[in-house]
């Protein structure tokens, strides 16, 4: 049996290819503007489902709130030079919001509801939006960032409205426009859809420009209209960005919920509203394969269930395998690359893969030195695309970090690709940790601990786990002649960070010294290493006592 996508590999440069880019729409066309046009010609059908908010919207009425809301942003003098925030969860019209801003050529800087006031600030003071959309439940937080940055900014609340807040449902009673068209984009292809969040090598999260490319529309599943979608992730992740997307150009019926995610109700959504195609990240589908209902449930509609993000063990990948007829798609890419880089449509023959470069991509492999390696060789993954990318909102400098002179980008992910094309990924190269898909660094925790009078010396680590991903955990020295215990640590860290992805999860260790390298700078991979050996120990003096 072939395998697909179809690839080529060149074996004088040890470069997979998957061929030309496809397209399905004609390449002038912005995202808004096929939106538009695709959101016109089918008014009647089903565009969205809340299943918390018990709403339903037809594709007429998505496009006249969204005209309602571009309409407002244009009354506002807004201009495609201008930047709109989002701090939101999936509600009934958030949808609205993403495709009003399609249509005006307007970029939205989504952050993550999680994300403290300082990273609020940080991240607003590079973007600095003229209209923030956020939820009330993050209201004071972007109130006061927005203070504190002096932003001439109108800041309008999703759902939980505060007293006296401006609010979502006024903006729906904006008149249209008279001979409301999509905005064409100025700068044409080459200019920003949105700005999304990664991680800077001093966790500092850095805006990542996505480009209105029609390579977001992810041509080679050719949905259809009969289909139904869902994905947890909000408009912060590449993956809810690209489902919103699809949804619009396809015909397709978004179903979304604004609830922390929730296994079980999970799959009584999949089993009420024969969802068809899945979109998950591998902590939600760890949480979805472990809960009792996931053996009970009807998951027969699924036909596609698409994951990616980061690392998966293959236990949950097999359980999610055995209980749907449809595929189990492994997908893998950076966000810096703006859409899926590889796919795996062959788990049975190829699992724990996230397979072969997509068509208008190319992976390659290199050693330490830059040199390409080929198959079975590991080394560090790159990926390229040949589309414009506008680097990272305002840091050139940590653009020029990731991107080479020769446009292909450095995922800092440690892989190889075997002989029949297929990509394995084997660790992180960066230090940069995920928990539940939320992106820190060590240093960060590091930072603190630091701080404590006792403490000599910290390395923190993440530890895997499959539903939470990354939890961090610490290996201490301490001041000599002092007194300190693990409960100590983890009781500071507490106090002075507020997030739960950055509390030490996973747990801490009192040691004499820290592993080191040769040059005796600290080696977290070591560290880790005895961590886990001390952990076992104590698990196996348990079991035994």
């Amino acid at each position: 049996m072939p395998y697909k996508p179809h690839i080529t590999y060149d074996d004088n440069l040890k470069v997979w290819s998957g061929g030309e880019s496809l397209s399905c729409f004609e390449p002038h066309l912005s995202i808004g503007e096929i939106i538009f046009r695709e959101l016109e010609s089918h008014p009647k059908l089903i565009a969205q489902i809340s299943a918390t908010e018990k709403t339903l919207l037809t594709r007429e009425e998505v496009r006249f709130n969204a005209m309602r809301v571009a309409s407002y942003m244009r009354g506002l003098g807004l201009k495609q030079t201008d930047i709109v925030g989002l701090i939101a969860r999936n509600t009934t019209h958030l949808v609205a919001v993403a495709y009003g801003c399609f249509f005006n050529g307007m970029p939205f800087h989504s952050l993550n509801i999680a994300y403290e006031q300082d990273t609020i600030e940080k991240l607003f003071s590079i973007s600095r939006p003229r209209l923030i959309f956020c939820d009330g439940d993050e209201y004071q937080r972007v109130l006061a960032a927005t203070e504190n940055l002096k932003l001439d900014t109108t800041i309008i609340t999703m759902r939980n409205h505060p007293m006296g807040s401006l609010c979502i449902l006024d903006i729906l009673t904006t008149p249209i426009e008279e001979n409301f068209q999509p905005a064409r984009l100025e700068t044409c292809h080459d200019q920003t859809l949105a700005i999304l969040c990664s991680s800077g090598t001093t966790g500092v999260p850095k805006a990542v420009t996505i480009t209105d490319s029609q390579r977001l529309l992810l041509p080679f599943f050719r949905l259809t209209s009969n289909d139904v979608q869902y994905t947890h992730s909000t408009l912060d992740w590449i993956s809810g960005l690209i489902t919103i997307i699809l949804a619009g150009v396809f015909n397709k019926t978004n179903v979304i919920a604004d609830n922390d995610f929730d296994p079980a109700f999970t799959c009584r959504m999949i089993q009420e509203y024969k969802i068809g195609l899945v979109f998950q990240c591998p902590s939600h589908m760890a949480m979805l394969a472990n809960c009792p209902e996931f053996e009970r449930a009807d998951l027969s509609s699924i036909e596609n269930y698409i994951f990616g993000g980061s690392r998966s063990s293959l236990e949950v990948q097999k359980r999610i395998r055995s209980r749907i007829n449809g595929n189990l798609i492994f997908t893998y890419s950076i966000t810096e690359m703006n859409s899926a880089s590889t796919l795996n449509l062959h788990f049975d023959e190829k699992p724990n893969s996230v397979g072969r470069p997509i068509s208008g991509n190319k992976v390659k492999i290199i050693n330490e030195q830059g040199v390409a390696l080929g198959p079975n060789e590991e080394g560090e993954v790159c990926l390229f695309n040949g589309q414009h990318w506008s680097g990272y909102y305002g840091n050139p400098e940590e653009t020029r970090m990731i991107r080479d002179s020769q446009m292909w980008l450095h995922s800092g992910d440690l892989g190889y690709v075997d002989e029949d094309g297929f990509l394995f990924i084997v660790d992180r190269k960066k230090d940069m940790l995920k928990y539940q898909n939320i992106m820190y660094y060590p240093n960060e925790i590091e930072t603190v601990i630091s701080q404590m009078p006792n403490v000599a010396e910290v390395c923190v680590f993440g530890i895997w786990d499959e539903v939470n991903g990354d939890e961090a955990a610490a290996s201490v020295v301490k001041r000599y002649g002092t007194e300190l215990v693990a409960q100590d640590i983890m009781d500071y860290v507490k106090k002075h960070i507020s997030t739960k992805y950055k509390q030490l999860n996973a747990g801490v260790i009192i040691v004499d010294d820290l592993k080191r390298s040769g040059n005796g700078k600290t080696n977290r991979r070591a560290n880790k290493e005895h961590f886990l050996n001390v952990q076992n120990r104590k698990s196996l003096n348990l079991i035994s006592g």
